[in-house]
């Protein structure tokens, strides 16, 4: 699996479990966002239905399921089936993990497997994890769970107890140059230094650094740390650089950025600053697990990260969102 850089342990742990033959039921996959967990959860799910001399599809596989964010309403599903972006509901709803459970009363389409992925498992409604904890307690035979999680602490205890654990370590610059190279062709050797060093380890946080033209927001937080912003006008460029309305997507990277600003000063602060950086980080972290919930004005978010970052170089900021 050359493609699927960085993650040669995971391989190897899914591989040797597919030839056993008591093969766990449900396999949880933690690690940062942006790492490549779903990536490697498809290709796991199409090597574990795939069957000798059944010709597998090339799109869609009847034998995966997925549960993951659905367009936000009827005019949102058009835009998805125009292959137009669109607008997400915030969570996985009981809904659909329902009509998922639905599907398991009826045999695999092609082989004797079939995977269900959740990503994120972590965006689940409380009666949706309800209801998935259902069949993790009893698994139709045949059935494999791969839930995808960022932040594995918000799963309930006991959809965690149910799965073995797959973690998966931040990416090295080489291998993230390595996929930027093959992903994002159009970026010459100066953007691909900046988007490995915003990235904090997370190939996917490269590859929106470079997709989302996040180079001037990176300029403005890592000013903003060094600085500090006392009249605030680097928050009014940093909010400008933002846009006046931007989608989730780009919410969720402008605080993965800050939060990788952030981790590079701790790399070489001084020892009587780590309180501070330590606290503005574990408010990104809290903003970061808020977001996909929570209705946010992205003009104020956007003035809030500035805020944090701002904080660390010893302002006396005190706006919150």
């Amino acid at each position: 699996m050359s493609e699927h850089v960085g993650h040669e342990r995971a391989w190897r742990e899914w591989n040797a479990a597919i030839s056993s033959p008591r093969m766990h039921h449900a396999w949880l996959l933690t690690g940062r966002r942006g790492i490549g967990k779903m990536s490697f959860a498809l290709a796991a799910a199409r090597e574990l239905v795939r069957e000798e001399g059944a010709q597998q599809p090339q799109a869609d596989h009847p034998d995966i399921l997925i549960l993951t964010h659905e367009p936000s309403n009827a005019d949102e599903e058009k835009k998805r089936a125009e292959g137009k972006p669109y607008q997400t509901k915030r969570n996985i709803t009981v809904d659909q993990v329902r009509r998922m459970q639905q599907r398991l009363n009826t045999r695999p389409t092609l082989g004797a497997k079939r995977a269900i992925i959740v990503d994120p498992a972590d965006d689940m409604e409380k009666s949706a994890s309800n209801a998935l904890l259902k069949s993790l307690e009893e698994p139709p035979a045949g059935s494999y769970f791969l839930l995808v999680s960022h932040r594995p602490g918000r799963l309930l205890p006991t959809i965690r107890s149910r799965c073995r654990i797959v973690r998966f370590p931040i990416l090295s610059p080489t291998d993230i140059d390595t996929i930027l190279c093959r992903e994002a062709p159009e970026a010459d050797t100066a953007a691909r230094a900046a988007a490995i060093a915003a990235s904090a380890g997370s190939p996917g946080a490269a590859l929106d650094f470079v997709e989302l033209e996040l180079g001037k927001l990176h300029h403005l937080m890592t000013e903003i740390v060094s600085k500090g912003d006392r009249d605030f006008a680097l928050r009014g460029k940093l909010a400008d650089a933002m846009g006046a309305r931007p989608d989730r997507k780009r919410q969720m990277a402008a605080i993965d950025l800050a939060r990788a600003v952030i981790g590079h000063q701790v790399e070489t602060a001084p020892q009587q600053t780590i309180p501070m950086l330590a606290d503005a980080y574990a408010d990104l972290n809290q903003l970061a697990n808020q977001a996909p919930t929570f209705n946010f004005d992205a003009g104020l978010l956007i003035m809030e990260i500035g805020t944090l970052l701002a904080s660390v170089a010893g302002t006396r900021d005190s706006a919150h969102v």
